[in-house]
Formats: C-alpha cells, structure tokens, sequence
C-alpha cells in the first residue's frame, strides 16, 4: 500500500512537472508588424522558432481567426495601425495551449499564411496576407488602359516611372545609427516626383508611395503596363563591407556580367530583396536574363538606358561626391531593371553605411539637391530621346537641339538618333570629314 502511494506521488508529481515544463517552453511572440499596400495588408509575427499555426475565415459577420499552437503574444496590437486597412479591430484571447487572434473585418478579404525562414535582418517569421478584393477587381479592370497611350496627343507627356528600393519587411540597408535605407529613399524618391511633376513635358508615377513591399517583378510591370513608362528610375542608398565607402554611383543592366566586384556584391543584395520581404512567385531564371538582355540590345534600350545614366551622373557630380570620383555608368545583373521595352537606371545616391554619408542622406537639403540632379539628367535624356508626339519632341522642332558627345559616340549614330543628314549637322557646327571630341557641344538643326 505504501508502494503504491508512493508511486501514484512519484506520478503525479511529474505529470505537474511536465505540465509546467510545457507551459514554460511556449514561444514568446515579442514582436508583431503591420504594413499597408495599395491592395493588400500584410501582419506579420517575429519568432524565436518555428510555430505551428491555424487560420480559419468566418461569415456573418467577416471575422478571421488565427490559432498560434503553444505560444504567448507579449505585445500590445492595440499599438497597430490598421485604419486604412479592411480590420475593424484585433481582440487577443490566451489558452492554456495557445494564444488565439480574432480579426473583425469590415469586409470580406482573400487570406495567405506563410512560415518564413530566417534571413538578414530577419528571423523567423509568420506571414498573415489579406489580400482586398474590390482592389484586385478594380486593378484588373484598369490594367487594359494604359493611360498615355489610349489619349494620342500632339504633345504627349515623358512618363517618369520613380522606383523607391525595398519598403516594408524589406528595410534594405542600415545606417550606423540606426537609419533604414527604404526610409530615406522614399522620401528622395518623393521630393523627385514634386519636381518631375512640375516640369513641363514629363509626369511622374510611384512604384510605391508608402512603407510597403513591392515585388521586384511587380516593379516593371507597375512601370511598363499600367503606366507605359518611358522611363524607369530606382532609388537606392545601400551599404558596403567597408564603412569608409562612399559616392553616388548610377547602374543599369548588364550583358557580360557585373562591371565590378562591388556591382555584383550590390546587385546581389539588390536581388535578395523578394526574399527578405518573404515574397512567394518563383524566380526567374537565367534563360530569362538572356532573352531580356537580347531584346535589349535589339530595341536600344540598353544604349538608352547607359546615355541616361551618363547624364544623371554628370547632374549628380555636382551636388555630391561620386563613387571612385568618376561618372562611369556600372553595370551588373539587377533584376529589376530586366525590362527590354523600357530605359532602365539603378541610382545609388550614396553609401548609408558611411556615416558622413547617412547624416547627408537624411538631411531634407541633400534629398532636394539629389532630386534635383537626378530630374536634370532625366531631362537632358528626354531632349536628346524625345519620344514622337511628346512635347519634348515639339520643343526640338521649333528650336533645334544641342548634343554634349559622349565616349564612343560617332557622327552618323547621332544624325540617325536626331532623324537628320550627317551634312545638316557638319553644316550647322562647320564641321569638315567625320572628327569630333568628346565633350563638344553639337548644335542639332531642325529635322
């Protein structure tokens, strides 16, 4: 009898043991995010470790329910900004087993979970999309109808499809004091649509206009088929290995590989972007590179895409120092200037992970001068590249042109970008044979 007492306390006790044990091992979720796009809203939940999750839609009313097995949530989701959102509120109930999350919609919204791995600056973490529906159905409705292109007009507007790197679970580069690269070059990219708007022949369009995550891809075609862009900038402020880097740069796409060991450490990173934001379309692949880059050099893009690269740089030499003090365009494989149809840049308006650097990056002075460079090079891009029927194209023909050559540049290639003789150009500069400098300005006659 005393045995079995004593066996059923020996029991007993390590049934509560256990039961302690397990309570203790549940995961604490310390840290919780939400970002808003223009059409979808993304939660996410930082782990210590993997969790196992449940999530379960409710009607009547539109309520959507997550389970997080074993876990405590040590945060306050009141703290969450979630107006612009379909959430009308977050209640939080906590189980002997679990920790239970109830979303009260105000309308009905497609769900995605996903468990991410860690990846720089992340660990692990789970994913809670809720995509909008009306949003979805209104985008598609839309795509159809690129604007510029349904209106001919005799004077048609350059579109300025403006790109800020990274944004929501992607926070790109960080600076010495704690700066996030995707916070500084949206706030650049802004100050470049207030001027890109302002000039006269050219209109602006934002890749993203907010603290959220576009997919590289998405990127292009945000660009190319909703907007029909003529061009595409993006802008970028990432770090380096070494701290004592510094200087603007300009990149475009690449048809023999990275320029330089710094291009293909950058463009690299770059590419990493869709992971770090935990993005689920599949990548592409190689074969897709190489018939991206042989259109490309059919249409030339390419050429267009390094011409508008050597104007900004020149524009950002004046304001800034440039990387290595040259204004050589770089080239290397970032996927996402991989768009044949459209002139592409990459701008690095200087290395975050340079302290001088980072305090000139976040002074609102320093944004407006780079915006301001970089809306001249576009500029000068434009009123040599003048699309037909655009008011760049207008302004040419009513007061001729004027062409700085550049490195490689030769006489017939610019009377054929100009749609004039060769002679009407010797004519207008008294130029006698084929012989021309780089740096001389060329008067461009009327085509």
């Amino acid at each position: 009898m005393h045995n079995k007492k004593t066996v059923s306390t020996v029991l007993f006790t390590l049934a509560v043991l256990c039961w302690g044990s397990l309570a203790f091992a549940q995961t604490s979720i310390d840290s919780v995010r939400l970002h808003r796009a223009p059409d979808h809203t993304r939660i996410v939940f930082d782990l210590p470790a993997p969790v196992d999750h449940k999530l379960d839609k409710l009607a009547n009313p539109d309520r959507i329910v997550l389970d997080l097995q074993e876990a405590a949530l040590n945060f306050d989701v009141k703290t969450l900004d979630y107006a612009s959102s379909p959430i009308a509120n977050i209640r939080v109930g906590k189980h002997t087993d679990k920790t239970r999350v109830v979303l009260d919609m105000k309308e009905s919204v497609r769900t995605r979970t996903n468990l991410l791995k860690p990846i720089e600056p992340h660990g692990w973490r789970l994913v809670v999309d809720l995509f909008d529906k009306e949003l979805q159905a209104t985008d598609k409705a839309d795509k159809p109808e690129p604007k510029e292109q349904a209106q001919p007009k005799a004077q048609r507007l350059m579109i300025v499809a403006i790109d800020a790197g990274h944004g929501g679970e992607d926070p790109g580069a960080r600076g010495p004091s704690g700066t996030y690269e995707k916070t500084i070059v949206l706030q650049i990219a802004k100050k470049l649509e207030a001027k890109v708007n302002a000039k006269a022949g050219m209109r602006a369009v934002m890749v993203r206009d907010g603290d959220y995550y576009v997919p590289l891809v998405e990127r292009r075609k945000i660009a190319r088929e909703k907007h029909g862009a003529d061009v595409f900038v993006s802008i970028h402020a990432d770090a380096f290995t070494d701290a004592r880097a510094h200087g603007a740069s300009v990149f475009a796409l690449s048809n023999r590989g990275a320029t330089s060991a710094r291009a293909r450490y950058l463009a690299k990173i770059a590419n990493e972007s869709d992971r770090v934001a935990g993005v689920y379309e599949e990548e592409e692949d190689d074969s897709s590179l190489y018939s991206v880059l042989a259109d490309l050099q059919m249409n030339g893009s390419m050429a267009g895409s390094l011409y508008l690269g050597r104007q900004v740089l020149l524009e950002m030499g004046k304001v800034t120092k440039l990387h290595g003090g040259r204004d050589k365009v770089e080239q290397a494989g970032f996927a996402v200037l991989k768009e044949p149809e459209m002139v592409s840049i990459l701008v690095e308006t200087g290395f975050i992970s340079n302290p001088t650097e980072e305090r000139n990056l976040r002074s609102s002075a320093h944004q407006t001068k780079l915006a301001r460079s970089v809306l001249n090079g576009i500029d000068a891009y434009f009123r040599s590249h003048p699309a037909p029927n655009s008011w760049y194209a207008a302004q040419r023909r009513e007061r001729g042109d004027e062409y700085r050559i550049q490195p490689g540049d030769t006489l017939s290639e610019i009377a054929q970008q100009y749609s004039v003789s060769e002679q009407s150009i010797r004519s207008a500069n008294g130029i006698n044979g084929d012989s021309i400098m780089v740096g001389q300005v060329l008067k461009i006659p009327r085509s």
